[in-house]
């Protein structure tokens, strides 16, 4: 290729910007190249923008785990600050003190910020957003957003804090949050309900009052009297844009709630209910929302809801495995179950018949306070006074034990019947779904028939229009080649 054709392509191609020439000048060194610059290499620029997004991407997944982290520091702080201005004897009879525990205070004001956090992280992901092909990138912020709380709740909190004798430390200085004596499943609650709940109520309000004030103030701005005498589609024409992404977002907000109602029902079974109640406050802002303050939109074909399909498929499936983990290993069924039917009774237990009697006592290990390390013996808050030994939630060798402080023979059947239970429950609800799925078909019989007739008429009205062009075409032949062998005869008998 000379110079000459590529001057030539460049007219044709139109005046290219002076920061495309040099980028096509840097990838291939080429002076005619940097001279046209029509002859882009698109597939390293594609790359590079793709490059782009993806470390803008993995940078704000990386700024909500460091969020989750800021509240993590929040909560330790928090709670130890609680703990430490608690008066020492308490009678337990003061509502204030038997109600607003450190626990609670703690977990309620850090959801209240995981909340406002999840808002200001979605409202600056989304002016980055402006493209529907952006669908899974833009669902996996969103899932990161709105789920890393919860996860970190549901299967990090209090699982790795080791023992008094020899607590687990991250970065070296802070010890491991732990769970309320009664469990996380409580927190997790907590934080689903005003998550859930305060988005709902945000993201109505938002719809409701966010168009209503644009067109108001759109209305101040215009000449006073001209909607007086202007058409009724003028008038329209000056309400808010739908724009291509309109429906985009409320597909997200749905694809997110059914998140919220699907991943961790177990610990919050009144989710479905809550989402009913919005999604029946939904409509009405929706229709009122599209048919007043909203130009009337382009109705367009689509085959189906596009990447929203798979999406809510993989949810379906994560959400069978989230229950299931949040039942084993966040609440204490699987616990009581195995206390109940092997340890109750001989050769663990010492009673002669099933039952729940001393269950809280084996779920309580003992340490002797001597064994504490001297970073907590200093510490003021601890209290120890003439104890020689104290309790705490584990399933743990008593000292003077062989293994001591190892875990002993009762959690290790725990352990596996949370396996057990996991991997039970999974092939029981996928098979359940998989024979629903082979059983119910998404298209009936009916249906079916109607398609392929219909593909058959189509079939035989193409095939009949087909013959007639084809006859068509050959009275035409046949009439033109008639001439032909006239021209030529002619001349012979003349």
């Amino acid at each position: 290729h000379n110079c000459e054709e590529k001057e030539i392509i460049s007219k044709i191609a139109g005046k290219v910007c002076p920061l495309c020439k040099q980028i096509s000048y840097h990838f291939t060194r080429d002076p005619c190249l940097s001279k046209c610059g029509v002859r882009f290499l698109a597939v390293k620029i594609r790359f590079l923008g793709s490059l782009m997004l993806l470390c803008l991407l993995c940078f704000q997944i990386l700024l909500i785990i460091a969020s989750v982290i800021g509240i993590i520091v929040y909560r330790l702080s928090v709670f130890i600050v609680f703990s430490a201005k608690l008066p020492s004897s308490t009678n337990g009879t003061d509502p204030i003190q038997k109600y607003l525990t450190p626990q609670m205070a703690t977990s309620v004001t850090a959801s209240i910020i995981s909340f406002i956090i999840i808002m200001i992280l979605n409202t600056v992901y989304e002016r980055t957003d402006y493209e529907n092909s952006l669908t899974m990138k833009m669902f996996l912020f969103q899932f990161v957003n709105y789920y890393s709380s919860c996860f970190y709740i549901a299967f990090f909190k209090g699982k790795f804090v080791g023992y008094p004798g020899e607590p687990v430390y991250w970065l070296g200085k802070y010890r491991n949050e732990e769970c309320d004596p009664g469990g996380c499943l409580l927190e997790l609650t907590t934080q689903l309900i005003i998550i859930m709940g305060g988005k709902a109520i945000w993201n109505n309000i938002q719809e409701v009052l966010l168009p209503w004030i644009m067109n108001l103030i759109g209305r101040y701005q215009r000449v006073s009297g001209s909607e007086n005498t202007t058409p009724r589609w003028e008038q329209d024409y000056h309400l808010q844009p739908m724009g291509k992404l309109g429906l985009f977002y409320e597909y997200l907000e749905m694809i997110i709630q059914f998140g919220f109602v699907t991943l961790f029902v177990a610990s919050f079974p009144l989710a479905p209910l809550l989402a009913l109640v919005n999604n029946i406050l939904e409509i009405r802002v929706d229709a009122w929302k599209l048919t007043t303050q909203y130009r009337r939109m382009v109705p367009e074909k689509a085959q189906d809801i596009g990447a929203w399909q798979p999406i809510m498929q993989g949810i379906a499936f994560l959400a069978v495995v989230t229950n299931a983990m949040i039942i084993a290993f966040t609440s204490d069924m699987i616990p009581r179950l195995v206390y109940y039917w092997s340890f109750s009774i001989p050769p663990y237990g010492d009673h002669t018949y099933y039952t729940m009697e001393g269950y809280i006592n084996n779920t309580l290990s003992v340490f002797n306070v001597m064994d504490f390390k001297d970073k907590s013996k200093d510490n003021p808050y601890t209290g120890l006074g003439n104890y020689t030994t104290c309790r705490y939630r584990d399933f743990r060798n008593p000292p003077g034990h062989p293994q001591e402080y190892k875990h002993n023979i009762y959690y290790w059947h725990v352990i596996a019947a949370k396996l057990a239970f996991i991997i039970v429950m999974e092939h029981v609800i996928y098979s359940v779904k998989f024979f629903i799925s082979y059983a119910i078909p998404d298209v009936s019989k009916s249906t079916k028939s109607k398609i392929k007739r219909e593909k058959y008429l189509t079939q035989k009205l193409l095939h009949e229009s087909h013959i007639k062009d084809m006859t068509k075409h050959m009275g035409v032949i046949a009439e033109r080649m008639g001439e032909v062998a006239d021209n030529s005869l002619r001349p012979k008998l003349e």
